[in-house]
């Protein structure tokens, strides 16, 4: 995790009597640096979906996250405990299949902690967030930038994909499951009518009905695929971190979340969902130059996309920091994805 233009807010020092302090000195330092001062740990606050936080060191300058599984979003123990560990294996296991140097590289786990409010930690790493890269060609016109990182990403998730793929097919009624939790959360905000969840409703069987959907083999899949996760440095270089939902999947449902949140960038920053266009086309195709027959790739992927992208516009309405308006919006834009079930 890192990335300097992230949102961050500064808390003050870690008291030496904290703790933290203790685990931060003597667990975690020795595995970063080897300075063996007085060392004096600045906090700040990041905005993430979990307690996260950044320890800076102030003398030698590191710094490392910190993720409180066990918070005021979760109280049970046992799950917070589950948590950690399953990030802490994620990031293990995808480190041994390679990712541990550049292009393409997972943020080293450097401990886990129980007693710490089942705290997870992991190393700093840099480079620009790909939401910034997505704005800066919003707003000053660096198309060129977006689509070159487009392509390091393509190049970052189909290693990602290829080199966990089994045997077994995708099971698409996990996909199907997911779309019901997130129909169900918009109803019960009053997102979505009764017509509109009878609608989505049809339209996931509809899916369901389709070959294409069943045909793929399983991989891992990131899992939170979003522009906040993932750290763009000089030329092909991906960095990636937050792998708490990493777990066996259609690719579709990292490669889809990326249309669909570039999409919704264009969408809410242009009022144009076509300006987008471009962009995913470009990224699904060099995803497929990743493949045998790049076309045949390109052709499949396409076919699906539209049901990913539909969730993924569905799992953003959610959000409370959204305007109504553009909430509706984006619910619209979903069901127009999901009508596409035909091609």
């Amino acid at each position: 995790m890192g990335g300097e233009e992230m949102c961050k807010k500064y808390l003050g020092h870690l008291s030496e009597h904290d703790p933290l302090y203790n685990y931060l000195k003597y667990e975690i330092q020795p595995q970063i640096s080897g300075y063996s001062g007085h060392l004096t740990y600045r906090v700040f606050e990041l905005n993430a979906s979990n307690d996260v936080y950044l320890y800076e060191e102030k003398h030698c300058g590191t710094k490392v996250i910190g993720k409180f599984f066990l918070s005021a979003r979760i109280r049970d123990h046992e799950v917070a405990a589950r948590r950690m560990e399953r990030e802490y294996h994620n990031l293990c296991m995808m480190r041994d299949c390679g990712f541990t140097r550049c292009p393409h590289y997972i943020a080293r786990p450097l401990g886990r902690n129980l007693s710490l409010n089942k705290l997870l930690v992991v190393e700093f790493c840099e480079g620009e967030l790909m939401s910034n890269v997505i704005l800066r060609a919003i707003h000053t016109g660096d198309d060129a930038l977006l689509y070159s990182k487009l392509t390091a990403l393509a190049y970052f998730l189909s290693r990602f994909h290829n080199c966990t793929a089994g045997d077994g097919r995708v099971d698409f009624n996990d996909a199907c499951s997911y779309m019901d939790s997130l129909t169900g959360r918009l109803s019960a905000l009053h997102g979505i009518s009764r017509e509109e969840t009878g609608e989505l409703c049809r339209l996931r069987d509809r899916w369901r009905e389709q070959p294409k959907m069943w045909e793929d083999r399983q991989v891992w899949v990131h899992g939170d695929a979003t522009p906040d996760n993932f750290l763009f440095g000089d030329g092909l270089c991906v960095r990636t971190f937050d792998l708490e939902r990493t777990r066996r999947a259609d690719r579709l449902f990292d490669t889809g979340r990326i249309a669909g949140e570039l999409m919704h960038f264009f969408l809410q920053n242009t009022g144009n969902k076509y300006a987008a266009e471009p962009f995913i086309g470009h990224f699904l195709w060099e995803y497929s130059c990743h493949f045998p027959d790049r076309e045949q790739t390109f052709r499949s992927i396409t076919r699906r996309v539209p049901f990913y992208m539909g969730i993924t516009l569905l799992r953003i309405a959610r959000n409370d920091w959204l305007c109504a308006g553009y909430k509706r919006q984006l619910v619209q834009e979903a069901k127009q994805c999901l009508r596409r079930w035909t091609i």
